[in-house]
């Protein structure tokens, strides 16, 4: 289990548990980083998908598309992505789950929750919507989109918490890669690595952060005592 839930719970109350939303509530990064290869690939970069979750995992799309032309020496066109996304959808619609175990936390945890992702408004609508979550989270969904700079900077955290009205002291933010857990810790946000994805323990581990491997535990590791609907 790593580090235990004793860390996360002393102190001040948790009022907010701001999750990420692939491979935290959607299993969507395994099949976005595999068609990720293919893309790449066609695109004159190859790339293994362990690559990929080590350059991309967590960032925004516009950070990426930055460090394809930094490698390519050539801007991309502006509808770049365009004709791969029949191939992102053809993958989501068919393979897309939510993440295991993601169903009975949300279940149990008592907390007020919001969503605070890297993806695009849209993406995260459908994402949310194809798994059957989108109406757990629906109003308290924020995006990179809305601020300067993307993770691990901290500003969609501190967005996501001032929009929510909660100090960042009394939150916490549930990631599961290396750039969402260096912003949460940048916002002075209590983190929570979940590493029963791709990232590796590793990358998780550090200064106040619990890191677990089973979403069934998160309720327990949050510990419902601090829970807080007002």
């Amino acid at each position: 289990m790593g580090r235990t839930g004793r860390a996360a719970t002393v102190g001040r109350p948790i009022r907010l548990v701001i999750f990420d939303c692939d491979g935290i509530l959607v299993d969507s990064e395994r099949v976005a980083v595999r068609v990720d290869v293919v893309v790449l690939a066609e695109l004159g970069w190859a790339m293994t998908e362990a690559d990929v979750v080590e350059r991309f995992m967590g960032r925004t799309d516009a950070d990426m598309a930055s460090q394809i032309e930094a490698h390519l020496g050539r801007p991309l066109p502006a509808n770049w992505e365009e004709p791969f996304q029949p191939l992102y959808r053809a993958a989501f619609e068919t393979e897309l789950k939510p993440v295991p175990g993601i169903v009975t936390a949300l279940d149990e945890i008592a907390t007020v929750t919001c969503v605070a992702s890297s993806g695009s408004h849209e993406r995260i609508r459908y994402t949310l919507g194809l798994t059957g979550l989108y109406h757990r989270f629906a109003g308290r969904i924020f995006s990179a989109t809305e601020v300067a700079e993307g993770k691990p900077a901290p500003d969609l955290f501190l967005h996501a918490a001032k929009r929510m009205g909660v100090p960042a002291a009394d939150c916490v933010v549930v990631e599961d890669s290396r750039y969402g857990i260096e912003a949460a810790r940048a916002a002075g946000m209590r983190a929570f690595g979940y590493a029963g994805g791709l990232t590796p323990r590793s990358w998780l581990e550090g200064p106040g952060t619990v890191v677990f491997d089973d979403m069934r535990d998160l309720p327990r590791l949050l510990g419902s005592r601090y829970s807080d609907r007002s």
